[in-house]
């Protein structure tokens, strides 16, 4: 099969591989559509991720499709069923596990090789994140949940209320999705965790505020639920911004989406007293931030580093792609064959598409 293998940094391949056979409990799938990720443009840009993989190694992992093969003792599915596969499952044995704190366990098994053909599922991931895709969902659609559980996580994290005033710094895909999922509800965690995604908004919802620095991308947040957009290229200064909108005392929740060490410091000095700061944008390993002591302690600031997803999270992103009460697909700029990717991630560097969808059966 043809599969993309990433080597190192910026160095991404396109090599035929030989087709994944299952063993028990595994089950393979054609890719039908394999979304990019901002995720995978950094890993892409640095040639690697701390804890996801190590090149060279079979490269994506956002994908969806239609099972192939199964393996031995494989229940409950078949050849023919339309799936997503979230690209990790938890261990449910270790002591994080056993606190239901899965997205911390040590022993994640991983999975990446969606930029393919075929792409194999291991059977810790068959037996607690692999779901069907109904019908009437398009299978780019369903390739999103992965990171749109990774939101769901991080939104249940932030400790958000009715009526909050709540900043997301970037305008990337992971961005807009925590505009989506904040705007549409206004809800807060524990509303997000119960499921409760059909009703209609609640009264006194939040407030987001979108920073980015793409008007195109900032017209798409409005269309998700942003109630106000800034520029950042505009101005000079992020938390005096933030500050001129909320009385001058600064936002309820922060939500730093980039990964850039010094935005994590704007968002902390984009928070009022009391407020929550989500540091949800991963950055360069080894990197550093200097947090200004006296704010921490007399602001009562919480600071919360929050991390990929769980089982729940990811069930509760397929529904709510699949209620499509949100158009996500706002966030798919092109459908390419999997012989342009190199190119797509080009592009992503200069900021000219959202996600794009990789259709290798159509190459």
């Amino acid at each position: 099969m043809l599969a993309a293998v990433l080597y190192g940094q910026e160095n991404l391949r396109l090599e035929s591989v030989p087709d994944p056979v299952p063993g028990a409990g595994e089950v393979v799938i054609q890719v039908a559509a394999a979304t990019t990720c901002g995720t995978d443009l950094k890993v892409w840009r640095r040639g690697g991720h701390a804890k996801m993989l190590r090149p060279p190694t079979l490269f994506g992992h956002e994908a969806s499709g239609r099972i192939v093969a199964v393996g031995e003792n494989v229940l409950h599915w078949q050849v023919g069923d339309r799936v997503v596969a979230n690209n990790s499952a938890p261990c449910m044995n270790c002591f994080f596990c056993q606190r239901q704190e899965y997205s911390l366990c040590p022993n994640l098994t991983w999975n990446n090789g969606t930029f393919a053909e075929y792409l194999k599922i291991p059977a810790p991931i068959v037996q607690h994140n692999l779901l069907p895709i109904p019908d009437d969902l398009p299978h780019a659609l369903a390739s999103m949940t992965e990171p749109l559980a990774c939101v769901l996580h991080g939104v249940a994290r932030s400790n958000v209320k009715a009526g909050d005033r709540v900043v997301v710094l970037g305008d990337g895909a992971i961005g807009l999705m925590f505009v989506a999922a904040l705007g549409r509800w206004g809800r807060g965690a524990e509303e997000i965790q119960n499921s409760k995604l059909s009703e209609s908004p609640i009264q006194n919802p939040v407030e987001v505020f979108l920073f980015g620095g793409n008007d195109q991308r900032l017209e798409i947040g409005k269309k998700l639920g942003a109630s106000e957009t800034f520029n950042y290229h505009q101005f000079s200064d992020i938390p005096a911004e933030v500050k001129k909108v909320t009385e001058g005392w600064g936002a309820d929740v922060v939500i730093e989406a980039t990964g850039v060490p010094a935005v994590w410091e704007s968002a902390i000095a984009s928070a009022r007293p009391g407020a929550t700061i989500n540091l949800f944008g991963g950055c360069p390993r080894d990197t550093t931030i200097t947090v200004n002591t006296e704010q921490l302690h007399y602001s009562e600031l919480t600071l919360k580093g929050v991390f990929h997803n769980t089982p729940t999270y990811v069930r509760e992103a397929l529904s709510l792609l699949a209620s499509r009460v949100i158009p996500f697909e706002l966030l798919i700029s092109e459908y390419r064959p999997l012989q342009d990717l190199e190119q797509v991630f080009r592009d992503m560097r200069d900021r000219k598409v959202i996600k794009v969808a990789i259709e290798p059966q159509k190459g």
